[in-house]
């Protein structure tokens, strides 16, 4: 049996791929969540052997997106599987994810068999990602260093200087400096423009 904890923001999503899943008589879901930080902190209080095989996790998500989950259950629970499934096919998404060890990266819109069979093929140890999106990934290298797309990120939410550098604890001329590395690596005529380079590339 596959225990999975499944998080996605939108509740009718949610509810739809969890009756799906549980079609399967080899998958279980054992926990939701709409959003990261609540799946976190759920998980963190469970006993190691109540623990899920895999999290299916959305990625655009409000306190805590995908992405960032993937790199906290990493570092705290690597024994558990991150698989992503998105609307989006931003090679951005896919590179990062891949960074932080994610076992799979599926599209909403693929059949549903797919994405049963794809949980199935992680628990036997096998990446699955499409090759086209993979290679996609590897051609699309994200400039930005982590500080700077942490910068950007403060600051696209509407963060003053002052801000993003007492959020980040550094000077608020090593914030400027991280902006201005940022706007000039995407080409862009601001650090709103940067943000929003960095969004559609899938690297913010």
């Amino acid at each position: 049996m596959i225990k999975v904890y499944l998080v996605e923001d939108q509740a009718l999503v949610r509810d739809a791929v969890a009756a799906l899943l549980s079609l399967d008589f080899n998958i279980e879901v054992i926990g939701q969540a709409c959003n990261g930080r609540d799946a976190l902190n759920e998980i963190s209080a469970l006993s190691k052997d109540l623990h899920p095989d895999i999290i299916l996790t959305d990625i655009e998500m409000p306190s805590m997106n995908g992405i960032e989950l993937s790199e906290q259950i990493a570092a705290k629970y690597p024994a558990i599987n991150m698989v992503i499934m998105t609307t989006f096919s931003r090679a951005g998404y896919i590179r990062r994810s891949l960074n932080v060890g994610v076992k799979g990266f599926i599209l909403k819109e693929a059949p549903s068999e797919e994405l049963i069979n794809a949980l199935k093929k992680v628990m036997q140890g096998q990446k699955v990602i499409d090759p086209e999106l993979a290679i996609n990934a590897l051609d699309d290298a994200d400039p930005l260093t982590d500080k700077e797309r942490k910068a950007l990120k403060l600051a696209s939410d509407g963060l003053k200087t002052s801000e993003i550098a007492k959020q980040l604890y550094i000077s608020e001329g090593t914030t400027r400096n991280y902006l201005s590395d940022a706007i000039a690596k995407l080409n862009a005529t601001n650090r709103i423009d940067a943000a929003r380079i960095a969004r559609q590339k899938g690297w913010l």
